[in-house]
């Protein structure tokens, strides 16, 4: 593929640059082992300002990892259990009546933290699930009428078990939307599991990043350079999410609806982070396709049929990508 050479330029500035979080991407991968995926994916979710969802069984070192992403930066962390009896106020915060000053004063709830663990999320209710909206999208909380700004520096992620569905509220379109990346995990392999058996127990010491070095990551990331080309390939994937009849009659009877441009923005901004992380000066193929089932996969709704037949999100995916071709 020809790239401009004012644009690579451009890029070529970039590769002095401190890049701390990619040694922090291998000390967390070297303590947590078969979870690559989901290591570079709260990375991803880091350097594009945005939050992530993650899908498994339990015990797959979800808050092991989150834990290590704070400790890494040099984070406040804080992990919230959402059951079915958690208040918006337990979240956010709420007023507190002060007898001395005979005012009311705020006291800021746990998601006032850096990296926000929000535990089994379709536990809570709705009137919880949609107390985070506003701060994911806006970064501030209001409280009766005054808004309270979160730091800078803030993620959720945000998890649920795809097993047990017993007292639990299905995350709304809304909301999912919010979420940057969309993760499932897979049990590790047998020569990953046998690693982790063997893990040296010790807590673990990872060499800090500071908040500064990651806000300037950030601004670093938004100027690798991606081609126009791969850009029109992005969107056509998504318009093929929308519009599958198009491309494949027996695709159109798999997806109800697509994705909205929220998806495309998504895509481009994360294969920039990959190519970032992977030390690249410029986003290649490879790096869109690392994205889009994390990307899409809460982004699109299967038809009743598709479902029926035993096919998965996943597969409408794989079946996107074969139809739509790569430049």
């Amino acid at each position: 593929m020809a790239y401009s050479k004012v644009a690579l330029s451009k890029t070529m500035e970039l590769a002095g640059e401190p890049k701390a979080l990619i040694k922090l991407n291998k000390a967390i991968q070297q303590h947590i082992i078969g979870q690559k995926n989901l290591i570079e994916s709260l990375l991803v979710g880091l350097l594009c300002d945005g939050h992530v969802l993650i899908e498994s069984l339990p015990g797959l070192a979800k808050t092991t990892a989150a834990k290590a992403l704070a400790q890494g930066i040099d984070g406040k962390f804080h992990r919230i259990q959402f059951t079915p009896d958690l208040l918006p106020s337990d979240v956010i915060g709420t007023d507190v009546f002060n007898q001395d000053t005979h005012e009311f004063t705020f006291k800021k709830g746990p998601i006032f933290q850096n990296i926000v663990l929000a535990d089994e999320i379709n536990r809570a209710p709705a009137k919880v699930q949609s107390a985070l909206l506003e701060a994911m999208e806006e970064k501030q909380v209001t409280v009766g009428q005054s808004s309270y700004k979160l730091p800078d520096l803030f993620m959720v992620i945000a998890t649920q078990n795809p097993i047990e569905q017993e007292g639990t509220y299905n995350l709304p379109e809304a909301q999912l939307d919010r979420f940057l990346l969309h993760v499932v995990l897979d049990y590790p392999t047998h020569e990953q599991e046998f690693a982790i058996v063997n893990l040296d127990k010790n807590p673990v010491v990872i060499e800090q990043t500071s908040q500064t070095e990651v806000l300037e990551a950030r601004r670093l990331v938004k100027q690798i350079y991606i081609d126009d080309k791969l850009k029109n390939y992005i969107i056509s994937v998504v318009q093929a999410t929308r519009n599958p009849q198009l491309y494949n009659a027996e695709l159109a009877g798999w997806i109800n609806y697509g994705a909205s441009p929220r998806a495309s923005i998504a895509a481009l901004r994360c294969a920039q982070a990959y190519a970032w992380l992977y030390g690249e000066e410029y986003v290649l193929p490879e790096h869109i396709q690392m994205v889009w089932h994390n990307v899409l996969r809460h982004r699109i709704s299967l038809s009743f049929e598709a479902q029926a037949d035993g096919l998965t999100k996943d597969d409408a995916i794989d079946a996107l990508l074969r139809v739509v071709a790569i430049p």
